[in-house]
């Protein structure tokens, strides 16, 4: 992996030889133990015990502060988690035998003219009608459009799982280069690009994405706090981020689409013993 840095994020010491082997770099997130054989983002300036709320963002805040500037320009930087990889397209299938050569290892030729790499998109217009029942009655009462698929948008979406009105009241925090147009981007489009991973080729533009996105979610602190509920309610600056990632690159950036595979490491080391 002479072209690409790859961090791989991870909850759980024993995944340390599993993410090696890959050849990715082994991050514990989070307040859990680690050996002094990982890198983590408990370091230097950081928001590890935030790690609960910000999800992936936690290390994302810990590169840009301690350690991005020491990175070179010229490699493209990713990010995974012992959940979710970039796919090596060579391969269709995967299971316990070929995943390590299923998952990525090299800057594909297509991603020649190409800025970042997000993950394939999540369409949320294929939302069954169970689960607008079960979870989103507030949220079409506020969405009415979202009857129709066409109607099952980012704004929609975020109401019926995370809290009616959350989205709209955190946008009215951002600055003014990107209100307008991340509200028009969460109330019309009916898919976003999954996961809060993406792979970058520039610290350049990772800088100004940090700066973008820490600046925000400081404000949204201010109004929405820790005392947060539930799974749903206690990520939300991760899901916040989520929804924005894909929005601010998108706008800012030449971007590339790429399936992610999922498969889980910790299933793997179970069966391993």
């Amino acid at each position: 992996m002479n072209n690409i840095k790859m961090y791989c994020l991870c909850l759980d010491d024993n995944l340390f030889k599993q993410v090696t082997n890959l050849g990715y770099i082994p991050v514990g997130l989070g307040l859990n133990k680690f050996s002094s054989k990982w890198l983590t983002d408990r370091t230097g300036v950081n928001i590890s015990k935030k790690n609960i709320y910000y999800g992936e963002h936690s290390f994302h805040y810990w590169l840009w502060k301690n350690n991005l500037k020491n990175l070179n320009e010229n490699t493209w930087i990713g990010f995974c988690a012992h959940r979710r990889f970039w796919k090596n397209n060579n391969y269709n299938d995967y299971n316990d035998i070929n995943f390590e050569n299923s998952v990525l290892k090299d800057i594909p030729p297509e991603w020649k003219n190409y800025d970042v790499i997000l993950g394939n998109k999540i369409k949320l217009d294929q939302v069954k009608w169970m689960k607008v029942l079960k979870y989103g009655k507030k949220a079409l009462c506020r969405n009415p459009g979202a009857i129709f698929k066409k109607g099952r948008t980012i704004k929609f979406q975020f109401d019926m799982f995370h809290g009616n009105g959350i989205l709209d009241k955190a946008i009215t925090l951002l600055n003014d280069n990107d209100r307008d147009n991340f509200k028009k981007f969460v109330n019309t489009e009916t898919s976003y690009n999954q996961g809060n991973m993406f792979i970058c080729k520039s610290t350049k533009i990772m800088s100004k994405y940090y700066e973008t996105i820490f600046d925000w979610l400081k404000k949204c602190e201010n109004v929405f706090g820790f005392d947060l509920k539930g799974y749903a309610g206690i990520r939300l600056y991760a899901f916040l981020a989520e929804r924005f990632l894909p929005y601010w690159f998108n706008k800012n950036t030449k971007v590339l689409e790429w399936p992610i595979l999922f498969y889980d490491l910790r299933k793997r080391n179970l069966n391993e013993k």
